[in-house]
């Protein structure tokens, strides 16, 4: 199916449909007396249990299954910054992805306003409604002090998919990959290509699993230690990698490499840029729609193992694969706080989700059942 075509028939199901997502009671409402039980005059009695015990807000309300997703509309997608009215068919897909894989009542939150502090303050102020916090397409460096500044003053778990849910796939594939090609993690070489919210998390979690050799570059070239230009973000990642302090541009970076992974734009690698890499290398082509280099071309220059984030490629790195299990785990086990050591042992199980591993399968299904479980159980 073309991309013209999907675009066309997405248009036409969300005029049908008027959104994606419904809310409908789990009690019945069918006579006087259901009413009574659903609300006046049962729920009084609710309402004043939890007023002797608030922890039990979690066990009478949907709360203990209530996830908010928050957004700005400041980096949708590929798209960039169309503001929260064109936000809201993401976030309503986030929730449907919610719902569908991992059964998690999910709500978009769409705020018409980029201002940090005004973000902070309205989440706080309705997060006693819900069990945990996904924030979504808020742009970077603002994501990055938004979501640490929502973890240190809330009492319910906060995560930013763009950037943990993102780096827990690519590193879940990078596993199964490297095993592919029979190499250590101690041995390797990764670049990373792109510095945004994505990018910077994909590398601080590679670091944590134990990859000692990591290059990132942005925009304007390689990240080092040193370097005049760099937000706060990148100036810490700066001192955990590029221990050699090599200056210049993408392909500077990439000779005697074993690893790249892109989060950044088409087109930015060629075939003549992965010649400059060790045999046998390892692409993660993550830009979308279009990727870093399309997985043919990649093939074509000796790309070993090629990974995306499209569906019609193999190997897609999807945050679905990634979301549903943290935040089903995160919910059914109560945790006060996310932390990099959950999101490795979430990597690891969705890894281990793959049996027969092959260059065009490094990564399951999303529609593999067994994946947000495996999961979940590693979220505690």
């Amino acid at each position: 199916m073309g991309i013209k075509n999907i675009y066309k028939q997405s248009l036409e199901a969300h005029k049908k449909y008027r959104g994606k997502i419904e809310i409908v009671s789990k009690i019945p409402l069918r006579n006087k007396k259901d009413l009574s039980i659903a609300y006046s005059p049962g729920v009084a009695a609710v309402s004043r249990k939890i007023a002797e015990d608030v922890s039990k807000v979690r066990d009478y309300t949907i709360k203990g299954n209530a996830v908010i997703i928050i957004s700005d509309g400041s980096a949708i997608l590929g798209l960039g910054n169309l503001g929260p009215y064109a936000a809201m068919p993401v976030m309503e897909g986030k929730a449907a992805l919610f719902k569908r894989f991992a059964g998690i009542d999910a709500y978009p939150i769409c705020l018409d306003t980029q201002d940090e502090n005004e973000i902070v303050a309205v989440v706080k102020t309705i997060a006693p409604s819900f069990g945990a916090v996904n924030l979504e397409d808020i742009s970077a460096p603002r994501c990055f002090t938004i979501e640490k500044r929502l973890q240190k003053e809330l009492s319910i778990p906060v995560m930013h998919d763009d950037q943990h849910g993102t780096a827990v796939v690519v590193l879940a594939g990078l596993i199964n990959a490297l095993k592919l090609r029979k190499s250590k993690k101690e041995h390797v070489k990764i670049v990373v290509n792109g510095a945004g919210a994505a990018g910077i998390a994909v590398a601080e979690l590679l670091l944590e699993y134990g990859f000692k050799n990591i290059i990132v570059n942005d925009s304007k070239g390689i990240i080092y230690s040193g370097r005049r230009d760099l937000n706060n973000e990148k100036q810490k990642l700066a001192v955990r990698t590029n221990k050699k302090k090599i200056k210049g541009l993408l392909t500077d970076s990439l000779a005697g490499t074993d690893v790249f992974i892109g989060v950044s734009k088409a087109g930015v690698l060629t075939k003549e840029m992965i010649g400059f890499m060790n045999k046998q290398p390892i692409i993660f082509a993550l830009a979308n729609p279009e990727p870093e280099i399309r997985p043919e071309e990649a093939k074509k220059a000796g790309a070993f193992v090629v990974a995306t984030g499209r569906s019609d490629y193999p190997n897609q790195v999807n945050n679905a694969l990634a979301f549903p299990g943290i935040f089903r785990g995160a919910l059914h086990n109560r945790i006060k706080q996310f932390n990099n050591k959950m999101f490795v042992r979430a990597a690891e199980a969705l890894a281990s989700c793959v049996k027969k591993l092959s260059p065009e399968k490094i990564i399951p299904n999303i529609f593999d059942k067994q994946v947000v479980e495996k999961i979940a159980r590693t979220i505690k």
